[in-house]
């Protein structure tokens, strides 16, 4: 009997998931956060997408939001000009910094006591959170609104993206180091501190590039746009999802294409690995989020491998029960 992917489907949103991100492994497992155009960011449970709580207080779409490392902070960009931060565990706001644009992302260090924002404004700023009276350090040189801003290299750089530029910034000097021009948009930028690869979709490309020097590693091309791509954790696989509703995972060594899964009803924004690998969780223009196992079948979350009392002793297929939406 084939095994089926069966996505589990966490509902809540009423527009569409522009953004996602998971935290760390914590000793209470690992979460996720979503920001949507509804203004109204949800925290979640990772590995079973289980409702925690909303964000509220943005009066604007949320166009980027993330969480730090031990998932005690969320942070999220908004249309209303702001960027907020969150107490995670309690859900308070801790402090909204003002912008004069959209803000559209957001990223802590990884000891959690600065913010990097970008947006439409074209700077970068940096926000010590332990004295958030004080202004922020700006960085400019961006010549369109920036997408994605992501520290890297261990805090020491910043990588961010506009329409068709990705940029390395050396942080201590808030100089550029270099630049990456492409003839298209940029659609996304992942980073991966293990082994420091930079993941960029833009049109139907997926490339990927050093992220200390930006030179080139490889590329795949797939057969549709392409909004968001993730790699796995031990860089087997890279998942990416786009304009044509589908989710197509790819060996990262071959570049061959393993699968390919429909479940959403609108064009994918948004896919990242979750940090064990166990999952990958997709965000859409139909409003919802969905998580899909890595391997299909193994006993996981709310996924069951379940054998045919009957059938048990001779065959090893599974089978899955219906997966349940997971509701808000």
């Amino acid at each position: 009997m084939a095994m089926r992917q069966t996505p589990l489907t966490c509902s809540g949103h009423t527009r569409p998931v522009v953004d996602l991100a998971f935290s760390g492994i914590t000793p209470y497992g690992y979460f996720l956060i979503s920001a949507c155009k509804d203004g109204k960011p949800m925290l979640r449970q990772g590995d079973t997408g289980d409702w925690i709580g909303t964000f509220l207080g943005h009066k604007g779409a949320v166009w980027g939001a993330t969480l730090n490392k031990d998932a005690t902070k969320a942070a999220t960009a908004a249309a209303d000009f702001t960027a907020k931060v969150w107490d995670a565990v309690s859900g308070d706001e801790l402090m909204t910094l003002a912008h004069k644009h959209i803000v559209k992302t957001v990223d802590f260090t990884q000891d959690s006591n600065y913010l990097l924002t970008g947006g439409q404004d074209k700077l970068l700023r940096i926000y010590d959170l332990n004295k958030p009276e004080a202004e922020p350090k700006e960085i400019s040189g961006h010549t369109s609104g920036i997408k994605k801003a992501l520290w890297c290299s261990e805090d020491k750089q910043i990588l961010s993206a506009d329409d068709k530029t990705v940029r390395l910034w050396d942080h201590a000097t808030m100089t550029e180091v270099k630049s990456l021009n492409f003839n298209m948009s940029v659609s996304s930028m992942e980073y991966i501190p293990e082994g420091e690869i930079l993941v960029i979709t833009y049109g139907r490309s997926i490339a990927f590039h050093s992220a200390v020097s930006l030179d080139p590693i490889k590329s795949f091309e797939a057969p549709a746009t392409i909004n968001s791509a993730s790699l796995h954790p031990e860089k087997e696989f890279l998942v990416a999802g786009g304009e044509d509703f589908k989710l197509y995972k790819y060996d990262y060594n071959s570049g061959e294409e393993l699968e390919s899964y429909k479940g959403h009803f609108g064009p994918i924004h948004c896919v990242r690995f979750s940090p064990d690998g166990e999952l990958y969780a997709s965000g859409s223009e139909d409003g919802t989020l969905r998580l899909w196992q890595t391997v299909v079948g193994k006993t996981y979350g709310l996924w069951k491998c379940v054998l045919p009392e009957e059938i048990a002793s001779e065959n090893s297929d599974c089978i899955y029960p219906s997966a349940p939406d997971v509701k808000a």
